[in-house]
């Protein structure tokens, strides 16, 4: 409910509480570190305010009345539940400079950030800063959108080609897919180029629906094909890129995945990589939060300032 406007502020609650446990507006007026008529001007404010008089003045000095007696000790219950709620404010504030909440997709979540989290750790310890404690959710692009929306996450890192209208964000980096099969495929050994339609109608390995890469394909093939360009059934969905790894790996089908995942397997022939030259299959990737321009104040903002120095060390866009 509303308060009236009969009702003192805490302020002015406490300097009748000094007056009552001083005795004295002088004696008031030392303690708080302000004149006595100060004092006695806030007082009589307070008189004016609650339409009562809390002080009797005399010859002899100045005592509360009995009605001031009364709202001094309801003054008491008021301050002290106060004093609570201030400390409690105080734990809060700590609580959130000493713990991020971060959720990211999985390309991010696999290979990216547990590098980009070491070296956060290291370079605050470098500078005397107190270790964060980080809680990371690893999750697919339209889940990291839905938890920094909703508040569960503090800071989500999602891949996909473009933002989320209803969030702030920054580009910090690029990726680009890889269309990936076994030596033994017929794309393998084939001489001619793969066509974007021919991809778009074959069944492949692939992420679920809200996944950056999923969507990352769709506007690739799109922008080729037009916008009534239909791909075919998959010839297995999963939920993480190390199971599309994993299942083209095994032959189930052609993949399209992240380059950072499959690295090491084109590097030792395990997989061949299949060029498209007609479709763009670079995606940014972005730091998402919620709320004003630039991500919040505290170990939020310093993870995104750092990703972002490690990302201009190793001449990386971000743009």
């Amino acid at each position: 409910m509303a308060l009236s406007a009969r009702v003192p502020d805490l302020a002015a609650l406490e300097v009748l509480l000094s007056v009552a446990r001083t005795g004295s507006l002088g004696r008031a007026a030392q303690e708080a570190g302000v004149s006595q008529q100060a004092v006695s001007a806030r007082i009589r404010a307070m008189e004016g305010q609650t339409g009562v008089t809390l002080v009797q003045r005399t010859a002899r000095g100045s005592r509360l009345t009995a009605e001031g007696a009364v709202i001094a000790q309801w003054a008491a219950r008021v301050l002290d539940v106060a004093g609570e709620l201030d400390a409690e404010i105080a734990a809060l504030r700590k609580d959130l400079r000493s713990r991020l909440r971060l959720c990211a997709s999985l390309t991010i979540a696999e290979w990216l950030l547990p590098a980009w989290l070491v070296s956060f750790r290291a370079a605050g310890r470098s500078v005397g800063r107190e270790d964060v404690e980080i809680i990371l959710t690893a999750a697919n692009t339209d889940t990291a959108i839905t938890h920094v929306t909703d508040g569960t996450a503090d800071l989500g890192f999602i891949e996909g080609p473009r933002p989320p209208r209803s969030l702030r964000s920054r580009v910090i980096g690029h990726d680009r897919l890889a269309i990936v099969v076994p030596p033994g495929h017929p794309w393998a050994r084939r001489r001619g180029p793969v066509s974007a339609a021919e991809l778009a109608a074959t069944p492949i390995v692939r992420r679920e629906g809200g996944s950056g890469t999923s969507q990352t394909l769709t506007v690739a093939l799109t922008d080729v094909l037009g916008a009534d360009a239909v791909q075919a059934p998959a010839a297995l969905s999963v939920s993480s890129t190390s199971a599309v790894r994993a299942a083209v790996l095994a032959g189930a089908a052609p993949a399209v995945i992240t380059g950072l995942a499959v690295a090491d397997d084109l590097a030792a022939g395990r997989l061949n990589r299949i060029e498209i030259p007609e479709l763009d299959l670079n995606r940014p990737l972005r730091a998402i939060w919620n709320g004003s321009a630039n991500p919040p104040a505290g170990p939020a903002r310093d993870l995104v300032a750092h990703i972002l120095s490690l990302q201009r060390k190793a001449g990386q866009p971000t743009r």
